[in-house]
């Protein structure tokens, strides 16, 4: 009788067989890159054309490609390629979350396609690109650290293993004489999206399934909150534990609740607007489920303002006992910033030129927020006419005081098994 898995050997096995798929599929897509590539040339070139020499004849058979309707990197065979990881920094506010698929647009990954092509980068479309992204962010949270990694043009030698057909890099060639993807992608992108760095990688890299950690920030001003309420409510948090109660559950896809946080701070930052100072809540963990971090914020903000007591965060990740999440709004999702994913031996690299271009780039949008804070405090200062012995505090005398129905008296929504009995039905 075959000895059944733990449910963690499962995933490890489930892990190396997704890594091992990928490796031949990158083969495979090698492969069919070069037949496309020589089948494209007969059709452009014909029999008396393929293989002229000359630099004048290379440059014109080169113009005709690149002159064809719906012209691809992927034919330009004398190209080499590598499968490289860029990390990527956003401002999520005017999109629609990182990801395409949600076919709303801008989306951050929808401008970084576009920004592909138009240097040609890429090798083929986006699925013979093999690409991958760590994280899905929503709607308009930002991030200092996204990772995503694909096949992209290259300046590199094909080595000699490759035995001139693949055209993939070795992965121990030198960085000198390569392409500066960060320069040239940072020329065409638009104004809130940056690659800070990139570097190469492994074909059975997965930005996802590769990444050992991620961590995100969440941005607050403290006003009248209890922090070291909060902080004792979010160390609970810390250790492996199903947050179910914690997130948008998608029963249709995800069975298992299970994540493990590894790291939970609550500090101030040097940033102060008319008494009020900004705070920062830092979270650490392997992985998240869809809107986790957001509910996890939501609950805090209600036992820092006294509402709820830091014991509650107990009873929601007692699971058995809590069998449905009560119903709450999550906290914004404007303040929160997906700020790095932890790999092993990725080190992202920049040349100094681009690098300098970065920091002036990043120094001047910081000042025009600046500008544009000024101009809204100036506002705020004409609009609103004080008496001498007022004060301007942030949001004086405009809150509602709104009663607070305790969480665990609140309607509730269905639970997982409620859920999946559901969708079984329906099927």
């Amino acid at each position: 009788m075959a000895t059944q898995l733990s449910d963690p050997e499962l995933i490890a096995s489930l892990q190396a067989r997704v890594k091992e798929l990928q490796a031949e599929n990158a083969k495979l897509l090698s492969q069919l890159a070069d037949c496309h590539s020589h089948e494209m040339e007969k059709k452009l070139f014909g029999p008396d054309e393929k293989g002229v020499e000359s630099d004048k004849g290379n440059r014109k058979s080169e113009e005709k490609i690149k002159n064809m309707p719906g012209y691809n990197t992927r034919f330009m065979s004398h190209h080499s390629k590598r499968y490289v990881a860029l990390k990527v920094m956003y401002f999520g506010k005017r999109f629609y979350g990182f990801a395409s698929e949600a076919q709303m647009e801008p989306t951050v990954e929808s401008e970084l396609f576009k920004a592909l092509e138009k240097t040609r980068l890429l090798v083929g479309d986006k699925k013979e690109s093999q690409y991958s992204r760590c994280g899905r962010t929503d709607k308009g949270v930002s991030a200092v650290g996204q990772v995503i990694a694909l096949f992209l043009r290259s300046n590199c030698k094909i080595s000699a293993t490759d035995n001139g057909k693949s055209g993939v890099a070795a992965l121990d060639e030198q960085y000198e004489g390569e392409i500066d993807y960060v320069r040239v992608l940072n020329r065409v992108l638009p104004n809130d999206i940056r690659i800070l760095g990139w570097c190469p990688v492994p074909v059975d890299f997965h930005a996802r399934f590769s990444c050992l950690s991620r961590e995100y920030k969440y941005f607050f001003w403290r006003e009248n909150l209890d922090i070291l309420a909060m902080e004792s409510a979010g160390n609970k948090f810390i250790g492996e534990h199903d947050f179910r109660n914690f997130c948008k559950m998608d029963a249709a896809n995800v069975h298992n609740y299970r994540r493990r946080i590894t790291l939970f701070e609550i500090s101030p930052t040097d940033v102060r607007y008319n008494g009020n100072q900004l705070w920062v809540i830092k979270i650490r963990g392997s992985a998240f489920l869809w809107h986790q971090v957001r509910c996890m914020v939501a609950v805090l903000f209600m036992v820092g303002k006294g509402l709820e007591s830091p014991n509650v965060i107990d009873m929601l990740l007692d699971t058995n006992r809590i069998l449905r999440k009560p119903q709450y709004s999550m906290a914004s999702e404007v303040p929160l910033v997906l700020q790095s994913c932890e790999f092993d031996d990725i080190k992202f690299t920049c040349s100094s030129d681009a690098g300098e271009v970065l920091r002036v780039h990043l120094m001047n949008e910081s000042q025009i927020y600046q500008l544009q804070a000024a101009i809204f405090h100036e506002a705020l200062l004409n609009c609103v006419p004080l008496s001498n012995d007022q004060s301007l505090l942030p949001f004086q005398g405009t809150k509602k005081k709104v009663s607070h129905v305790p969480l665990m008296s609140r309607p509730t929504e269905p639970s997982y098994e409620e859920r999946r009995a559901k969708i079984n039905s329906n099927t």
